[in-house]
This record gives C-alpha cells, structure tokens and sequence, in this order.
C-alpha cells in the first residue's frame, strides 16, 4: 500500500521539523529523497543527520543547499535531483519562518522576507515541477506527478499577530488551487496541508506554550502525525484526489469546505442600494444571527 519505489521526491525546509518528518516518511514508503534547505551552518548540519538516517534505514537520499525563492537556486536543485536519479515525481513545498508584528508594528522587511520565502518559495518550485510535468506529458512520456504545498489555519482566522504569515499561506493556497485545475489534465494531483505541528515557528514566544509537548500521554503536535498524509497524498491510491485543502494534527484530518454564498440581500426597489435600505437589511441578519466576539464576529448559538 502507498508504495513509492523509484519515485523521486524533492522536501524543501526538510533538515529538520517537518519537512525532516515528511522526508523520512516518503523514504519509508521507498521513494528517493533530495533534502532542500538553507546553506547556513545549523541547516546544512541537520539536512546532513535527515540524508544520513535515511540512507541508515536503507534508503536513498541526497541534500542540496540554497535558497527556497531563489530562481537558480530552485533551477538547480530540480537539475541534481534529475541528475541524481533520473526524474522528479513528488514536490513538497514546506520551507518557512516567522516574522511576527501587528501590522501597524511591522516593517516592509519583515513583510516582505515572509511573504517571500513563502509565497514565492512555493512559485519557483511549483512552477518548475509544473513545467517539468507537462513537458514530459507534451513529449509523450508516462509522467507520474505529485505537489504538496504547506499552508496555515493562519490564513483562515486572520492571525492577528502575523499579517505577513496569513496573507503568504492565502496566496500558496489559491496558487496550489490554479495549479490543481490546469494540471488534472496531466493526471497530476495538487493539493494544500495546514498542519498543526510543534515546529521551529512554533518553539517561541506565546505559541511555544500552546504546542508544548505533554508530559505524558498522546502528543497531538508532535510533527511525526503530519508526515502520513503527505506520504498518502504522494502515493499512487490518492491519484484521485485533487484540489483539496486539509488541516491535519494528531490523529485527525479536516477537509476544508469551499466557501460559499449565503441567500442574497436585494434592495427594496430592485435596483441601486440605498443606504437606509442596506443597514436595515443587513443590520437585522447580524443582529439576529452574529455576536461580536473578539472584535470579529461568529455565528451565535441557535
């Protein structure tokens, strides 16, 4: 089951937290792993243990350095992964880190740095695998193709604290969603994972309490919890799932809803709003169906 034999899979951010846990997932499952993570001192060293375990438990695994968002950086680690071992099959996109402000604290760098490493760290990758694919399919070759790519609940409560973060893990979700449509005809699968897992991000600040590891007992944030669905959604069985959004933690995984519309409010005459005629219309709805809570609001209890 979920056998990946031969299969090529490239793990950004995978030295360490879970994208290290992702990687020992999909070498289990028998795939061939390139490890991708910053050329800093403390990543390389961990990237180098992650290639090291692998190849212990009787696996295949290579690292390969630099920046995630970096055009020729991403180029050529998609070139020694197909050097190495001929293809590339499986792309999970996880490197990341926190710059947390409010908005009104935050500077353009420590916006500009997270939606970068994030957002455009998941475009040259996803773009590279995607092009990769569909040129291979163009050229008539038998082309197996997985992308996976890290978002957050961030994204759907509007972290408060982490403007840059939420807005970033909007934007990878709505370009693994695009990429999902135009590649269904190549038979490759795209699909988002937000994981609750006790990370690197996590291990500061208030959130370090929150994710903290039980003293005894089941730890649902350990990031071990995260890596099965990543190896499902890269296996053969999961060929017909597409498109889709899932939070995962413990041993639980949600399938994000679409959004959709509520009945309509019309105006009165048919036409133009009018102001009076819209405050009446959607004054009375929140009023009867919302409380305020935490300056936001939520559906009150019926």
């Amino acid at each position: 089951m979920s056998d990946l034999s031969g299969k090529v899979a490239i793990i950004t951010g995978a030295g360490q937290g879970l994208g290290r846990e992702e990687a020992m997932q999909l070498a289990k499952q028998g795939a061939k792993v390139v490890i991708n993570d910053i050329n800093l001192p403390h990543a390389e060293a961990a990237a180098h243990a992650t290639v090291e375990e692998i190849k212990a438990a009787g696996g295949e695994a290579i690292a390969v350095f630099g920046d995630c968002a970096d055009t020729a950086d991403s180029d050529r680690l998609f070139q020694t992964a197909i050097d190495t071992y001929g293809d590339v099959n499986i792309v999970v996109n996880n490197a990341g880190f926190c710059r947390d402000k409010t908005i009104f604290g935050m500077s353009d760098d420590e916006f500009d740095s997270v939606v970068r490493v994030h957002l455009r760290g998941h475009f040259v990758n996803m773009r590279n695998a995607t092009k990769y694919w569909r040129e291979k399919a163009k050229s008539g070759e038998a082309i197996y193709g997985r992308l996976i790519s890290t978002s957050s609940e961030a994204m759907i409560y509007g972290s408060a604290g982490q403007p840059n973060y939420a807005a970033a893990k909007a934007g990878i979700t709505a370009m693994t969603m695009g990429a999902a449509q135009l590649m269904t005809k190549y038979g490759i699968t795209c699909n988002v994972i937000m994981p609750r897992a006790r990370t690197a991000m996590t291990d500061q600040g208030a959130t370090a309490a929150m994710f903290a590891a039980p003293d005894d007992g089941f730890d649902a944030f350990n990031p071990e919890n995260v890596a099965p669905l990543v190896g499902y959604l890269a296996s053969q069985e999961a060929g017909h799932i597409s498109g889709e959004v899932m939070i995962v933690w413990g041993g639980q995984v949600n399938i994000l809803q679409r959004p959709t519309l509520s009945a309509p409010f019309t105006s009165a005459s048919g036409g133009k709003w009018e102001l009076d005629d819209l405050h009446n219309s959607l004054s009375k709805h929140y009023d009867e169906n919302y409380v305020s809570v935490w300056g936001g609001f939520t559906v009150a209890p019926q």
